[in-house]
């Protein structure tokens, strides 16, 4: 059997507990000096008399027990993602006069990202949420303040690239945040669909707004202040997030598992996610060059709204046959914007088709993250996901410097090829990998 063709009632009943642990769908026990007292969902204020669950797929995720909580304090610690490369860049080239120089010290971050932040989530999964995230966020604040003291002072140019790379223990705040949407909802593969969607949404909503919110403090205030704001916000939200013990998964007992890296069908599924990282940072680098920045909230914005929609659906059964259609999907859309850069040459068609292009990826995040939480073992979900998200970012850098080169030698319209071209790479690893595994 396919791993990713599983039926969904039926690997959903224990996927991430224990075998022969019971929990029944809308509660669960409530760690705390080891007294259980249950969570019903669905239990009214008096009486004891249960009151109707909401219609909206979404209302009913956001009435688990704890979830209001955990969710904005996430929301919090996530939204300087999409703002710090940002402010870095506004605040070194400011200073220095040179883009080169911010570029550089920005992508030494994403290399000490890439190797660090497996080792994050591993020590996440290992002694639990609260006890690493509050630390190790501490230690990133603290690489964002020292960078904003190099730069201010005038500090030697080897110390901005020592401090930006600091902030690489940043933990990844999503990640956790599904884990946490994985152990209350476990057996319930309608509520993880829907979880997984609004979380995806969460996160193009973020990239969407971060990059506005960090140019506007630049320019508005000081170059320094979108970095200094958005270490704020980072540590504050993992602190409220971290304060909600009642909703973070228990710790799994150690066992000798080797890397998910070794686990069947993941090293495909993150081949998979390199390649739709490609297909983001190849869109973002040629529609800059072709039309200028604001048309890319376009593409984020269909993402957002189709990642909402498509966690308001039933899903297919067949996890891996629902990748493949997703990723083909996405490959057929994709080509829309260089149709219409190479036919007509209007940025309000352009504008269009970048929309459409944006609703298939979010899909094909969302299943592609179900599958690395079938795939993963429970005691590793943490590590494995953020492996996803390191594959995700080595995607976009590669993409970025791919659709570079091909703007500057074959010109923009050309470049749109690049982000379909990645596209169509990630449908044939799929298939390949889906067919092997």
């Amino acid at each position: 059997m396919r791993p990713g063709d599983h039926d969904d009632g039926a690997d959903a009943e224990h996927p991430h507990g224990q075998p022969g642990e019971e929990v029944a769908r809308g509660e669960r026990a409530r760690p705390g000096g080891g007294e259980q007292a249950q969570i019903r969902i669905g239990r009214g204020r008096r009486g004891g008399s249960p009151s109707p669950a909401p219609s909206n797929p979404y209302l009913r995720l956001l009435a688990t027990p704890g979830a209001r909580a955990f969710t904005a304090g996430n929301l919090l610690a996530r939204l300087p993602m999409g703002m710090f490369s940002v402010s870095a860049v506004i605040m070194i080239a400011g200073a220095h006069g040179s883009y080169a120089l911010a570029g550089a010290v920005t992508a030494t971050g994403l290399a000490a990202t890439a190797v660090v932040a497996p080792w994050t989530a591993r020590l996440v999964d290992r002694y639990g949420q609260a006890r690493i995230a509050v630390p190790a966020t501490a230690v990133a604040a603290l690489g964002s303040l020292a960078l904003v003291l190099c730069v201010h002072h005038g500090a030697p140019v080897w110390t901005l690239f020592a401090a930006y790379a600091a902030t690489a223990t940043t933990p990844n705040t999503g990640g956790m945040s599904r884990a946490r949407w994985a152990h209350l909802h476990r057996g319930d593969a309608a509520a993880l669909h829907t979880a997984n969607s609004f979380e995806q949404a969460a996160d193009e909503l973020c990239f969407m707004l971060g990059p506005v919110l960090a140019a506007s403090l630049c320019g508005a205030l000081f170059p320094e202040a979108g970095t200094l704001t958005g270490a704020v916000l980072l540590m504050t939200g993992v602190l409220l997030f971290a304060a909600q013990r009642a909703t973070e998964p228990p710790v799994a007992p150690r066992t000798p598992a080797a890397s998910p890296l070794r686990t069947p069908g993941i090293p495909a599924l993150l081949t998979v996610f390199l390649a739709t990282g490609a297909v983001f940072g190849a869109m973002e680098v040629v529609s800059i060059a072709h039309a200028g920045g604001a048309i890319l909230a376009l593409q984020a914005g269909g993402s957002c709204v189709a990642g909402l929609l498509y966690g308001s659906l039933r899903p297919a059964a067949a996890v891996g046959r629902r990748l493949l259609l997703c990723l083909t999907g996405m490959t057929v859309l994709m080509s829309l914007p260089l149709i219409a850069a190479a036919t007509t040459g209007s940025l309000l068609v352009l504008a269009g088709c970048l929309l459409l292009a944006g609703a298939a990826t979010a899909p094909t995040m969302v299943t592609g993250m179900t599958l690395i939480q079938r795939l993963t073992p429970p005691a590793q979900l943490n590590e494995g996901m953020t492996l996803a998200v390191t594959a995700l970012l080595g995607g976009i850098a590669a993409g970025s410097a791919a659709g570079g080169w091909t703007v500057e030698n074959a010109g923009t319209v050309t470049g749109y090829a690049a982000p379909m071209c990645a596209a169509a790479l990630a449908l044939a690893v799929a298939a390949v990998g889906t067919r092997r595994a």
